[in-house]
């Protein structure tokens, strides 16, 4: 399939940490199908922290997306906690910490990235993205 053709892919996922790695193989998979394999270990390492944080963060279902549109590869997990998330400044967080870096990594790895609150009632929640530009 040619790099200039569009697709988009969803994976839901239960609360549960497993669910890092199922995302991590599948996103693989799909980007050596679709011939972008130099984007794969950075595309993985976004991925990984931002299902992570859904999954840890939240008590409820998640959801790993994963679109291509004019050379961008966008990266997004939605989850059902409608609260922002809430990355350290580069300067405030500890390198050698076991927790909190998740977001740090992905502004400084990330070409952009993003929040935006969804729906109400019982569709609430909140989808955070990143983008990779395929240059």
């Amino acid at each position: 399939m040619p790099e200039s053709e569009s697709w988009e892919y969803s994976l839901y996922i239960p609360n549960d940490l497993r669910a890092v790695t199922v995302s991590r193989r599948t996103l693989r998979l799909i980007l050596t199908m679709h011939g972008l394999i130099r984007l794969v270990d950075v595309a993985e390492l976004l991925a990984a922290e931002l299902v992570s944080n859904a999954v840890r963060h939240t008590k409820g279902p998640a959801a790993l997306r994963v679109r291509w549109a004019v050379g961008v590869l966008r990266i997004g997990a939605w989850d059902t906690d409608p609260e922002p998330p809430d990355p350290p400044d580069a300067g405030e967080w500890d390198a050698g910490a076991e927790e909190g870096r998740g977001l740090v990594l992905v502004r400084a790895c990330a070409d952009g990235w993003g929040w935006h609150p969804l729906g109400a009632g019982e569709n609430r929640g909140k989808y955070v993205w990143c983008e990779l530009a395929a240059a």
